[in-house]
């Protein structure tokens, strides 16, 4: 079971916590990291480009000039791909990128990405972060005095409004609740930042459901891998 330090909210430690092996412990899978970041990033896209076909610009409704007798090809509309101003030929229309993607191959990708995060000493893990009234300034100081520099994402509770008010100046911190981790935020971060009590696996019942879910994409992936 990985260990890490345990950190009181002025930097110092206060001694070690275990990190649920399930989330922090397993060998990253990364194809499976690949494929659910792929979906995250295309899902962010708005897909809203769009172009005129021939049938949808203005004009075109008459022939340009009649059919024989001026030496030009005969043409039907000025509407047509090849006149300037007219539509455009297999361009692009409104569509949607999002790709489906199981639930356990995100889970996977996940609990790959925070053991991927562990394996290289950059998860931290403070008792609690000791805001009681909004402080940028004791943001900075607790992110110096926690070693923490580049990009850090930072997971705070929801109801926890003087942490999060606290840290979302910061340019270079990304806050996010528990429940909003996901595979992307934690790979392009430097350091993962935890209070004691968002950690994932600290409730019984999700380390249950973390160990069923293990089973289920272990096998879900051998038999992709299979076929």
């Amino acid at each position: 079971m990985p260990t890490v330090t345990l950190h009181a909210a002025s930097g110092s430690s206060a001694g070690t916590v275990d990190l649920a092996e399930e989330f922090f412990g397993i060998e990253p899978n990364v194809a499976v990291m690949h494929q659910v970041v792929t979906a995250q990033l295309a899902a962010r896209r708005s897909g809203t480009q769009s172009t005129k076909t021939r049938r949808e610009v203005a004009g075109g409704g008459a022939k340009p000039f009649r059919q024989k007798g001026t030496g030009n090809a005969r043409q039907g509309s000025i509407s047509a791909p090849h006149y300037r101003g007219g539509g455009v030929a297999l361009g692009p229309k409104p569509r949607s990128y999002a790709q489906r993607t199981p639930k356990k191959m995100k889970t996977l990708a996940l609990r790959s990405a925070l053991s991927d995060r562990a394996a290289d000493d950059k998860v931290v893990v403070v008792e609690s972060y000791g805001f009681d009234t909004p402080s940028t300034k004791g943001a900075v100081k607790l992110l110096a005095d926690l070693g923490v520099q580049g990009k850090a994402l930072v997971v705070v509770r929801p109801d926890d409004e003087a942490t999060q008010r606290s840290f979302r100046n910061l340019p270079e911190v990304h806050l996010v609740s528990p429940g909003e981790l996901n595979p992307y935020d934690v790979l392009v971060s430097d350091f993962v930042v935890f209070a004691r009590d968002t950690l994932p696996g600290t409730r019984p019942e999700e380390v249950e459901a973390a160990a069923s879910d293990t089973a289920a994409s272990d096998t879900a992936v051998s038999q992709t891998e299979e076929a």
